[in-house]
């Protein structure tokens, strides 16, 4: 039986950064998705800054393409210096399933953040790391924000995930049943995983998330919890226009200077 030892002192996140993100467009041609920047500073720095106001002290970059550039904007940042941060590359075609085996042993708690390195997010994510590691039989804790279509679904029952699908095309997305119905949520991309059991009988090498969630569901319990605060992916040029509008551009300026 797997066993949660939750009285550690270290908090790794895993921010995976090796994709092309071609769907960003001439902008994906010069960078890594998570060097686009977005009121001059790069998604990587909104991201290794708000997990260490919430309390992560060690980091893993598995980078790929283009991850000279991620090494070489680490390295000079100079209110990152202090940071606990160990880039890894995974290679340039390598997958998501490929990139976490191969840095799965340099994780130090016993549950570890695994989040994509492609949005920029304030919200209480200590409080719902801390739920996570106080919960003796919980192995993965998902978390999402409200969605208006259906695209996938993670089915939720009674607190606990029951099913997790992916629309190929679209993202996806948590059904959480309810009295009144069904409401239906995005998966994040931001994951709480128990480390031991990242193990290669349970992950596909083709997609990480089609075979490792799905076969952790099964066998072991799982969470969901929806974020209650600012939750913003960039995975495209609309996405990163968006941030100028009224709405998300007031948020954008409230989370930067939280960051300084």
């Amino acid at each position: 039986m797997l066993k949660n030892n939750h009285k550690e002192n270290i908090k790794s996140a895993v921010i995976l950064c090796g994709g092309k993100g071609t769907r960003l467009g001439t902008l994906s041609k010069k960078l890594p998705k998570s060097l686009v920047l977005v009121k001059n500073k790069p998604i990587i720095w909104y991201i290794i800054k708000m997990l260490k106001r919430n309390g992560f002290n060690h980091f893993i970059l598995p980078i790929g393409y283009k991850g000279k550039l991620i090494t070489k904007f680490i390295k000079k940042s100079k209110d990152l210096n202090n940071y606990n941060i160990q880039i890894v590359n995974t290679g340039v075609e390598s997958s998501i399933s490929n990139r976490i085996l191969k840095i799965k042993n340099l994780i130090k708690s016993n549950n570890f953040l695994l989040l994509n390195g492609d949005a920029i997010f304030d919200f209480n994510i200590k409080k719902i790391f801390e739920n996570h590691n106080k919960s003796k039989n919980c192995f993965i804790t998902f978390l999402g924000t409200y969605a208006t279509l259906p695209y996938g679904t993670i089915e939720v029952k009674m607190g606990n995930v029951a099913k997790f699908r992916r629309n190929l095309i679209y993202d996806t997305v948590i059904s959480k049943n309810t009295r009144k119905g069904s409401i239906n949520f995005i998966y994040s991309g931001i994951a709480i995983i128990r480390r031991n059991i990242l193990q290669k009988k349970f992950i596909s090498f083709k997609n990480f998330e089609l075979s490792f969630y799905p076969n952790i569901i099964k066998k072991y319990k799982c969470k969901f919890e929806s974020i209650s605060g600012f939750w913003h992916s960039i995975d495209s040029v609309k996405d990163l226009s968006q941030l100028n509008n009224s709405f998300l551009k007031v948020k954008l300026n409230q989370v930067k200077k939280k960051l300084f």
